[in-house]
């Protein structure tokens, strides 16, 4: 404490409390060597309020005395370097030359010392520079060089040879990472690029020089690099990036060489010098040794670097390099030293890493191929389009599967990497589909026939999936219906010898992706259905087969009526056996629902009988049961399997495409909906399971989905079911609350309120929520965040869709109104924004529904208190569109009380912010209330402007994107 004086500021004597360090040197030594965490993180959080406290100035320099330990040291420069960049506006300008001088002197002093220590300070002296340049230091950048070339009898010339590349090197870097605002950071980037005259020549003396030694050539290296991020000229760079490619033949400089070479070429603004560019091409080219050798040796950094180089060099700049189009063939040597990195020898990630960095490169080529007029794009495209070619049989070597003996030795993350790099490499032939077209699928078919049809030359399995991991890439995402192989391709299938799990994936996931084509040419789907059957079978293709059979089911359902039978029983068995995991089991039970839902509803009811029996009797046992955690995962379960079959099982159609269903005999509906049969059967049942499990969330919400996913399915054809489910929530809700019950009360609502049939049943169960929740308000609903949002969700959706629920004389709708209120304090956003939902469909309300209208205008002031509170600073941001929305409507609906209650909130001292001026409030309230209240965006944008007001950030760098 004693370190502190007697002024030291009244946050930290709070700090300085029984348990934090008595010192500043006890906290640096319980931060640096104290094995209790706590006690770190307590001397951490003293320490950094120290750092930013006024005596900071003081104590940094007496801890960068030389007699202190490394660790001390490096705190005394961080903390003088934090002062200098976040306190800029402390220092009196009489200060700025001593404070400097102060700073040479001891980056002199630690030349030959603690690198960390060395560095820290260059950077608090770099941020000095910054803020001085240009007023109040023109040539910063020059005194920094003369003032270290300047002879000194007590430092050494290779350590003040050091110190300048270090305080040259990391000030680029403090200018990428400074606060300074936007309009200085645009001036002293334009005076640092100007300065770069007085450390290029001295960088290239330094490389040139026979006798640098290694480390200085490396820092000189760093130093270029980051100086080229200042958007220098590359003209201005030639002579340096030059040197740089001499360094590659270095191998202690190359890594540095590399990244030095790498960011001169990437920068934005490069594609302006095209003939430095063209300097360029051949001594990337003249790499090309250098990297067969790398690749024959297996030297996998090296070969790395090179292809970095080349790619930033195609990618960056294809447009340009291609528009010299008398430099055609330098332009396409370096495409072909790319295809040579794409097409690098061995497996990714395990013998090599460097193909990943190339696919962007042909996407880009690609675009800037197609973006030319249609002449000069005819031109490119006779070059090219072989080029593409060629880069598809390279993509597909490179996605082959090692040998299986191979592939067992590779670590999880290795086959996790590579099945990344796979679908990298799907997304790439997808993408150049666009400039070759059918002829890629073409080609694609031709070689995969030769491959099957062969029997003089047997293909290895990683062949045959390779170019169906082609054929599946494509047709996933490009419309493959008119191509002329594809029917080829099916006939091709059923020939595939099918010994491999990986082999077996793909014919899998290529028929899902030709599903739609299926649909189109239903006489083919034989070939390839029992496949997918026999494949459901076996676990290690749960997800390939599992989702195939669903998207077949989806997209042919009308023609599947005559293999349905067979797909119950083949799916129905594979259920029983519990061979996939539950998701894929769920994906399954959705497959069914898709196929039931094209066939006569005798049949639906009987498929459905045979298919859930199992499962109901179960659930019946289950029942019975005491209830304990392994049982619960069952109910769940089977639970979850009804509401996944009720999701898809939709024999109105409604879902269905026009175009899908044209020209198809679709079955005629006769008698109740078979859903609701079925969930008139299992009612009880459901009920009985309820009354054990329903302190249980999970279970609950389980039941409320199979609901909810039929009432979102059936629509009106769930009518006859609204009056018992309404019972049966009505019961839940008063038991125990749940947010999933209100959410499927939410859905009742939205489908059935308008019906006058229904508006009974709705009526009850709605005020009985209300009624409910109103009472847990009363006790605190803190603890249910969830059910406080959802609750809101209902309150706004019960406005929009039947604003007569708040006409009842039993609704307590100032009680509604309050509870909405607090509501909007919440700390959860979701919360907060349904909250704002329900209060921008209510003020609309005012003048039609006499309740409302009568509690808004005698407790609106509440209202916009909680809304300004929120603007204030008590909300997050991201909410502020949300609280403009319920102030737009407030001025759209309740004007002339606006008025007078914005004018009696501002009043309040300190409200809502203490950091704005009564002149600040004063000018929000009147643009509130002017002609532009009308226009929602200028609203938005008048909250977001006074937010940042309140929290003291207007103007700051964090509001750039904001």
């Amino acid at each position: 404490r004693a370190a502190w004086g007697p002024d030291q500021p009244r946050c930290l004597v709070l700090l300085s409390c029984s348990r934090m360090p008595p010192s500043l040197f006890q906290a640096l030594h319980q931060l640096y060597y104290d094995p209790n965490i706590e006690n770190k993180n307590l001397a951490q959080k003293w320490l950094m309020q120290a750092q930013v406290s006024p005596q900071a100035w003081h104590f940094s320099w007496l801890l960068l005395h030389m007699d202190k330990v490394p660790e001390i040291q490096y705190f005394g420069a961080s903390a003088l370097h934090i002062k200098i960049s976040r306190y800029w506006n402390d220092i009196p300008a009489d200060q700025y030359e001593s404070l400097k001088s102060q700073l040479f002197t001891h980056i002199t002093r630690f030349a030959g010392g603690s690198k960390i220590v060395l560095t820290r300070l260059c950077v608090a002296l770099a941020s000095l520079a910054l803020s001085m340049m240009p007023e109040a230091w023109p040539c910063a950048v020059a005194d920094m060089v003369r003032m270290f070339q300047a002879e000194d009898s007590n430092v050494d010339g290779r350590a003040r040879c050091l110190a300048l590349l270090e305080l040259l090197t990391v000030l680029p870097e403090e200018f990428q990472t400074s606060r300074l605002p936007q309009y200085r950071k645009g001036q002293v980037r334009s005076v640092l690029a100007q300065e770069c005259g007085s450390v290029f020549p001295l960088l290239e003396q330094l490389l040139q020089q026979q006798d640098s030694p290694g480390f200085i050539k490396q820092k000189v290296l760093k130093c270029f690099s980051s100086w080229v991020q200042l958007e220098i000229p590359l003209m201005d760079c030639e002579n340096l990036i030059q040197a740089a490619f001499t360094s590659l033949q270095d191998p202690e400089l190359f890594d540095t060489a590399v990244e030095a070479v790498v960011n001169a070429i990437s920068q934005p603004d490069a594609q302006r010098y095209v003939n430095t560019l063209l300097k360029l091409i051949p001594p990337v080219l003249g790499l090309q040794e250098q990297l067969r050798q790398a690749v024959q040796s297996g030297d996998m950094e090296t070969s790395h670097g090179i292809c970095r180089i080349a790619v930033a060099l195609g990618e960056n700049h294809s447009r340009a390099l291609l528009d010299q189009v008398e430099h055609w063939q330098s332009f396409l040597a370096l495409v072909n030293m790319i295809m040579f990195c794409t097409g690098i020898p061995g497996h990714y990630p395990v013998n090599e890493t460097t193909s990943s960095l190339t696919l962007t490169f042909w996407y880009t080529l690609q675009d800037d191929i197609l973006s030319f007029e249609p002449d000069k794009q005819a031109v490119y495209q006779q070059v090219y389009r072989p080029v593409y070619f060629q880069l598809v049989d390279v993509l597909l070597h490179k996605a082959q599967f090692p040998s299986d003996e191979e592939y067992g030795f590779w670590s999880s993350d290795e086959k996790e990497q590579f099945r990344i790099y796979r679908v990298d490499i799907s997304d790439t032939l997808m993408y150049v589909y666009e400039m070759l077209g059918a002829e890629l699928l073409s080609s694609l078919y031709d070689k995969l026939g030769r491959l099957l049809t062969n029997t003089e030359q047997p293909s290895t399995w990683q062949h045959t999936e390779a170019l169906l991991y082609g054929f599946q890439s494509i047709a996933e995402t490009i419309d493959v219906n008119y191509s002329d192989v594809v029917p080829g391709l099916i006939g091709l299938i059923p020939r595939i010898s099918i010994s491999n799990v990986q082999l077996a994936d793909t014919v899998m996931f290529t028929i899902g992706a030709l599903s739609e084509w299926l649909a189109d040419h239903p006489v083919m789907i034989n070939n390839v259905l029992p496949l997918v059957l026999q494949a459901l079978g076996n676990p290690e293709l749960s997800i390939s087969s599992v989702s195939t059979l669903k998207k077949i089911c989806r997209e042919c359902k009308y023609d599947l009526p005559p293999y349905a039978a067979n797909i119950v029983a083949v799916s129905q068995e594979v259920l029983m056996k519990q061979i996939h995991k539950t998701s894929q089991c769920m994906w399954l039970m959705q497959a069914l629902g898709f196929l039931l839902s094209a066939l006569q509803v005798e049949e639906i009811l009987k498929n459905l009988h045979s298919l859930i029996t199992p499962y109901i009797q179960q659930l019946e046992k289950l029942a019975d049961e005491t209830p304990n955690p392994s049982n619960k995962l069952a109910i769940i379960h089977i639970l979850g399997l009804l509401s996944n079959l009720f999701t898809t099982l939709d024999i109105s159609h409604h879902d269905d495409d026009h175009e899908s269903t044209e020209g198809k005999k679709l079955p005629v509906q006769q008698g109740p909906n078979p859903v609701v049969v079925v969930l008139q059967q299992v009612f009880q049942l459901i009920q009985k399971v309820l009354s054990k499990w329903l302190n249980d969330a999970q279970v609950v919400e389980s039941v409320c989905a199979i609901f909810e996913k039929s009432v979102k399915t059936l629509l009106d054809d769930f009518a006859p079911m609204v009056p018992q489910l309404c019972e049966m929530l009505g019961q839940m809700y008063s038991t125990i609350p749940q947010a999933s019950a209100i959410d499927l009360t939410r859905q009742l609502v939205h489908i059935f309120a308008h019906e006058p049939a229904h508006f009974p049943p709705i009526k009850a169960l709605f005020l009985l929520v209300t009624s409910v929740t109103l009472t847990l308000f009363q006790q605190g609903p803190r603890d249910h965040p969830d059910i406080v949002d959802s609750f809101m969700q209902l309150l706004a959706q019960a406005l929009k869709r039947k604003p007569d629920l708040f006409l009842c004389s039993n609704l307590d709708v100032k009680a509604v109104f309050q509870c909405g209120v607090l509501s909007l304090k919440f700390p959860e956003a979701p919360t907060v924004k349904a909250s704002c939902g329900f209060f921008t469909e209510l003020l609309p309300r005012c003048g039609e529904i006499a309740p409302v209208g009568q509690v808004v205008h005698e407790n609106g002031k509440v209202l916009l208190q909680a809304v300004l509170e929120g603007v204030g600073g008590q909300a997050s941001r991201s909410l502020m569109d949300h609280f403009a929305e319920i102030l737009f409507a407030l001025n759209k609906h309740c004007f002339s009380y606006l008025s007078v209650w914005i004018k009696e909130a501002m009043q309040q001292d300190g409200f809502p912010s203490a950091r704005v001026s009564p002149e600040q409030k004063e000018t929000f309230s009147q643009q509130i209330l002017s002609r532009e209240r009308v226009n929602k965006r200028r609203v938005k944008e008048m909250v977001k402007e006074f937010t940042l007001l309140c929290r003291g950030l207007h103007g700051t760098e964090y509001t750039a994107d904001y």
